[in-house]
């Protein structure tokens, strides 16, 4: 009835964010506050919280793109890049538009996080450091400064990188300096 209604009576203790339903709520104390990690990447070891998450990152490291537009050849590992990219390139599926800016959104969630980068709002804080994120995966991302683990590796040079963008750059230098072309992922 709470999800009817938009009344969110579950509140994380922690970062003071409110939800309609108590699972909802567990899930997110599991994904953003937990250090728990039971589930390991087969290929790089990198750790998740939900196992989902583990599925969806396995993608990476096979090239798996199980999402295919009926439009054209375009495939994605991702559900979200699909719907995405049907409502940008064919003018398929729900806008979720933001009335400040107008910037379009094929996901409701997206456009949430996409708000409080507008109220200044930052409800994720990092446990080690004071600094606070608009979105989870933004904060999940900032925790490689904290680590020392490199899940990233060069397929050329096999040199090791915390973050997928520094890998992307020293892969384009390393395959000019070899003469190699092609793609990194």
């Amino acid at each position: 009835m709470t999800a009817h209604t938009g009344e969110k009576p579950y509140k994380c203790s922690l970062c003071n964010k409110s939800f309609s339903r108590s699972s909802t709520l567990q899930r997110h104390k599991r994904c953003v506050h937990s250090n728990r990690r039971p589930y390991h990447c087969p290929y790089c070891g990198k750790q998740f919280n939900i196992h989902t998450e583990l599925k969806r990152h396995v993608r990476i490291h096979t090239d798996a793109k199980p999402y295919s537009c009926r439009h054209c050849s375009d495939c994605f590992r991702r559900l979200d890049q699909l719907k995405t990219h049907l409502l940008r390139s064919h003018d398929e599926g729900t806008c979720f538009t933001c009335d400040i800016c107008q910037k379009k959104f094929s996901n409701h969630c997206y456009l949430k996080t996409h708000l409080l980068r507008h109220e200044g709002v930052k409800p994720y804080v990092c446990s080690e450091c004071p600094k606070r994120f608009f979105a989870a995966y933004e904060l999940r991302q900032h925790h490689a400064v904290h680590s020392e683990y490199r899940q990233f590796s060069c397929g050329l040079c096999d040199q090791l990188f915390k973050y997928k963008q520094s890998v992307k750059k020293h892969f384009k230098k390393c395959s000019a300096e070899r003469g190699v072309t092609g793609v990194l992922l």
